[in-house]
């Protein structure tokens, strides 16, 4: 239990001389214990619920408030005063699937109001963390890089260098995203470097080749640069997305950890550093399931200093190696950047939980300064795509007839924080895990408010208390839901 020692007063009461220093930091200490628990009769705390069953979708109940003790069994301990990560956001990707429905599929009105919905501020989600695609992923239209050239042909010097492929649909709607919520934070990763630079002569599997380094590198700061141009700042840098997967329909690319470090090293990190020392790199952006992998990158001393954090997907293994390889190495931040729900697992209800247990909670609780999702947004068939995933759902599905939206499990997870934990929140300390009550909570940056979330996975619903200090709250969670509670 997380509890709070009241300072005493001197001694006999008496306001002798010796004692006006310990008074003095008495008040100080009152003064401090106001701002961090404030006074319990000031206190109203709003619940905002999604359950299971639908019957509530990020609905807001009846108010509660703080009363002194705890009446329930359960106790979640909040303790604001303990501080960890600061958060970047929670999002999905803009993939090319994602921007081309968006674009085509809704008339200006539609395409507006989902930007808004899903972009701006309250009422809207606040999404302020996205990611691009350099170039073609399995869920784009048709295979490309931003340098092609016929087999056998190579561009060292990057002549034919170009991100006309993107003007269409993937500039304008991330364009239309930041003009929503200008401080959204874009990262970018290809799938493959240009077929010109690889084993394969090919976007199709194989590897960098070494004297593609150089080349390489440049391409990754020109395209930093033309996004700059275009005034979409590239926030964080992937140098490759899933560098131990090389799919056979879509582009991919291996890169094992000692490629990963004398590429980082040798070539980008010393290149960005001089034409772009805003944008973070990041190394992995694949599964939990190798985590030595940028653990071996880490242990390369010079590739270190260029790596701002390690990037995680989750596809295999389990979420907490995050807070184990941010043991090893504090000085590095944690990012979860890429899952998708899909077909293969139908049920509702538990999807939500899953995404709200595992990635919202459990990747913020090991050190995630951001949260995305794959697709923003997939059509009522699951795409469009080319390759790779055949029944992937989008954070929405568009309906490319009438540009219906549906808003699936995956909005509801990330909304239950994205509308509540702004962009510079702290997570601060939670009890977690007790009595199939899952928790993580935060303290926004703007205005000193407090946002809990707590994820039911039980089957009945759970009452508990929510204690601050000397405070508490009371409050019944139905099963297989997800709430936010905020406070000031």
């Amino acid at each position: 239990m997380l509890m709070t020692a009241s300072p005493a007063l001197p001694g006999d009461g008496q306001l002798r001389p010796s004692s006006l220093k310990s008074l003095s930091k008495l008040l100080l200490l009152c003064a401090f214990g106001a701002a961090v628990y404030p006074s319990a009769q000031a206190q109203t705390v709003q619940a905002w619920v999604t359950t299971g069953d639908q019957t509530q979708l990020l609905a807001r109940n009846a108010d509660t408030s703080f009363h002194a003790g705890a009446k329930a069994a359960t106790i979640i301990e909040v303790d604001p005063r303990q501080r960890f990560q600061e958060i970047t956001g929670f999002g999905a990707a803009i993939t090319d699937a994602s921007a081309w429905l968006i674009q085509n599929k809704l008339d200006p009105q539609q395409r507006s109001a989902l930007l808004n919905e899903l972009f701006g501020k309250a009422p809207g989600l606040g999404f302020s963390f996205t990611r691009l695609t350099i170039g073609a992923s399995d869920f784009s239209r048709q295979h490309y890089s931003f340098d092609d050239m016929p087999p056998g042909q190579s561009d060292p010097q990057l002549q034919h260098f170009s991100i006309d492929a993107n003007r269409a649909d993937v500039l304008p709607v991330t364009k239309a995203a930041l003009a929503i919520n200008p401080k959204l934070r874009v990262m970018a990763s290809p799938w493959s470097a240009p077929g010109w630079m690889k084993s394969t002569d090919s976007l199709i599997q194989g590897t960098l080749k070494t004297e593609a380094y150089a080349p390489f590198a440049h391409y990754l700061s020109r395209y930093i640069g033309a996004y700059e141009k275009e005034g979409v700042p590239i926030f964080a840098l992937t140098l490759q997305n899933e560098p131990h997967f090389e799919p056979k329909d879509y582009p991919g690319m291996r890169v094992n950890p000692a490629q990963r470090a004398a590429f980082i090293g040798g070539h980008l990190g010393p290149l960005l550093a001089q034409e772009h020392p805003h944008t973070k790199i990041l190394d992995w952006d694949h599964n939990w399931d190798e985590p030595w992998s940028p653990a071996e990158a880490l242990k390369d001393p010079i590739a270190n200093k260029y790596v701002s954090g390690v990037a995680w997907h989750c596809y295999g293994g389990d979420v907490r190696v995050q807070s184990a390889l941010h043991d090893h190495w504090p000085d590095k931040e944690t990012y979860f950047t890429e899952c998708s729900g899909g077909k293969w697992a139908p049920v509702w209800s538990d999807n939500l939980q899953h995404f709200a247990r595992t990635l919202v909670i459990g990747a913020t609780r090991g050190w995630a300064k951001g949260v995305l999702l794959w697709n923003l947004a997939l059509d009522e068939n699951d795409g469009p795509h080319l390759g790779g995933c055949k029944d992937c759902r989008g954070v929405v599905t568009i309906d490319s007839r009438d540009g219906k939206i549906t808003r699936n499990e995956e909005y509801y997870a990330l909304a239950q924080a994205s509308r509540f934990v702004r962009q510079g929140a702290r997570r601060i300390a939670s009890t977690s895990g007790y009595d199939q009550l899952d928790t993580v909570a935060f303290r926004n940056a703007d205005d000193g408010s407090l946002a809990l979330l707590v994820v039911n996975s039980a089957r009945e619903p759970r009452r508990f208390a929510v204690r601050v200090g000397q405070r508490s709250f009371d409050y019944v969670l139905p099963a297989a839901s997800v709430a936010t509670f905020t406070w000031k």
